[in-house]
């Protein structure tokens, strides 16, 4: 199984649909919000990510400025959703690693607000740290 990685510029991919779908069905709508936020406030996002598995979307996510006041430049990663049919198969991680080389190098801290036990687990497994009193549920050096 290969993952390949595409970048999003200014339209998301042609099949979007079917992970918004998928999201809804699962009570989420961050892939919703995803696509106001690519239409109304494109420049926002540093980088937005795809995720194909032999050929189907399987996956997205962004990452953009920390919308919390910090003393330095932070970015968030924002908008991961991966297909229920490609879980457990690396795609997440695939975007969030290729999401942090972005980030390197261009600020010292990512932060993610993970939604679910499960999705705090995800971020822990990358290296990702918990973190309390802040706007972000978790944060890690870029």
């Amino acid at each position: 199984m290969a993952i390949v990685l595409e970048t999003v510029h200014d339209r998301l991919p042609a099949d979007f649909e079917k992970l918004e779908v998928d999201a809804r069905a699962g009570g989420h709508t961050n892939m919703t919000r995803l696509a106001a936020e690519l239409t109304e406030s494109p420049a926002m996002f540093h980088r937005v990510i795809a995720a194909r598995v032999n050929g189907a979307l399987a996956a997205i996510g962004g990452i953009t400025d920390e919308p919390a006041s910090a003393q330095q430049p932070i970015w968030r990663m924002r908008r991961l959703y991966v297909h229920r049919d490609f879980r457990r198969r690396r795609v997440a991680q695939a975007i969030a690693e290729g999401l942090l080389h972005v980030a390197a190098g261009k600020v010292e801290l990512v932060t993610v607000h993970a939604g679910s036990d499960d999705a705090a687990r995800f971020w822990e497994a990358m290296g990702f740290g918990r973190v309390a009193g802040r706007a972000w549920s978790h944060q890690r050096r870029a």
